[in-house]
């Protein structure tokens, strides 16, 4: 595997639960292996933004407050994969989210003979985020945010997410890190265990 701002491509997903810092460790990868960060809700909230086909379909299940279906999420990945500056690698983030969008993800890639080089696994103590997350939701003013409803949803995350993890670990493409602790000092135990790999 390359090293930061080596030339090979790098194709990345990065789970972790909800309050880890995934979007600020996405944005810091980004930027040190020089590859776009994709998250399926910049792509939704771009192809709204400029109206394409997918975007207004996208747009119809969103303001009614439902979830994108997998058929139209996996469309507007495949097509966002295929942009030339994710040629030269990525780092997925909120995608695949169920097996059946793993199975796609192999299909989106397999198309150019690609496959994923390494899914990083962002492990945070539950108690930890939840105290993160009731004060983002103090800070932010989202009353709604509650203790009882950050607990359900990392329960949910933990449900939706182990079966995809158990598949990629089959794979031998997991690399757990230790999500806690400075933001700088996660950074780098990132890249150091991709160095490792």
């Amino acid at each position: 595997m390359t090293q930061a701002g080596g030339a090979a491509a790098l194709r990345l997903l990065l789970i972790g639960p909800p309050g880890a810092g995934k979007g600020t460790q996405a944005a810091r990868l980004s930027a040190a292996y020089d590859i776009p960060a994709v998250s399926t809700g910049d792509i939704f909230r771009e192809n709204v933004k400029n109206g394409t086909e997918l975007g207004v379909k996208a747009k119809s299940f969103m303001d009614a407050g439902q979830y994108v279906p997998d058929a139209l999420t996996n469309d507007l990945v495949r097509d966002r994969l295929q942009q030339p500056d994710a040629a030269d690698g990525f780092l997925l983030d909120g995608y695949p989210r169920t097996l059946q969008q793993v199975e796609e993800l192999d299909d989106i890639l397999g198309v150019s003979g690609a496959s994923l080089d390494a899914v990083i696994v962002l492990e945070a103590d539950t108690d930890e985020v939840v105290r993160r997350l009731l004060k983002r939701s103090a800070e932010q003013g989202r009353s709604d945010d509650t203790e009882e409803v950050i607990r359900k949803r990392l329960d949910v995350y933990a449900e939706q997410t182990a079966p995809l993890v158990e598949v990629y670990d089959a794979r031998g493409l997991v690399v757990t890190v230790d999500g806690l602790g400075e933001i700088d000092d996660v950074t780098g135990r990132i890249i150091a265990a991709l160095a490792a790999r």
